[in-house]
């Protein structure tokens, strides 16, 4: 009888092994997502202190213990959300180019803005939940990255004061009022669907043509 090649068993062996593992790894990352978009729905409806391990097992149809296996903790789920936040919420902000033209790109800024609060709601509600207990989670990334990237582009609103280009104010306010005024949208949405008596896509639209109106009027020169 002949016998069966080892190195083909081991060969083989090694195969089934990697393969498992990869199903493992992405069943692992599947359900750590699963995790993360339901946390992401319970922090943003319920904040912080409202939400529980178990709501967020709950709304993502796994059992407490699963979950656990995944996470440690409640804080660690919120840590992970905020870190994975932080790109997305910086990003238009980068995009404010020194070299354009000053009002198409505090118009553009404008428009990334209240993208943002259509596309990401819940996440703009969670970064407000976050400032308003304290900025406990990222209170040294306010003061650090963030503050770096608002005095760098301060700089550049102020450079395009100083040409004549725009009309000169305090850029942080500026910046500042855009937040404000954008986020509005995202974070008070049920107030604006409310007294506007629409629930329509439009809203947005809408929203950003007024706003660029009412800041491009403020900037320019007198």
């Amino acid at each position: 009888m002949k016998l069966p090649d080892e190195r083909a068993i081991g060969t083989n062996g090694k195969g089934a092994r990697a393969e498992q593992t990869a199903r493992r790894t992405r069943i692992q990352a599947e359900n750590s997502e699963k995790i993360l978009a339901a946390a992401l729905e319970v922090f943003s409806t319920d904040g912080f202190r409202g939400a529980t391990i178990d709501r967020i097992a709950e709304t993502a149809g796994m059992s407490k213990p699963n979950l656990l296996y995944y996470f440690r903790s409640k804080d660690e789920i919120y840590r992970a959300l905020l870190d994975r936040l932080l790109e997305t919420w910086l990003q238009p902000l980068h995009g404010l180019d020194p070299d354009g033209d000053p009002f198409s790109e505090v118009a553009a800024y404008i428009d990334r803005k209240i993208e943002m609060a259509r596309d990401y709601p819940r996440e703009s509600r969670l970064f407000a939940g976050e400032i308003m207990r304290g900025a406990p989670i990222l209170g040294d990334v306010l003061a650090g990255p963030l503050k770096a990237l608002v005095d760098e582009k301060s700089k550049v609103l102020t450079a395009w004061a100083k040409a004549g280009k725009i009309a000169p104010l305090d850029p942080r306010h500026l910046i500042f009022a855009i937040w404000a005024t954008t986020q509005h949208y995202a974070d008070f949405d049920a107030q604006v669907r409310a007294v506007l008596g629409d629930g329509g896509e439009g809203r947005f639209a809408d929203a950003a043509y007024s706003l660029k109106r009412l800041f491009m009027d403020g900037l320019r020169p007198r």
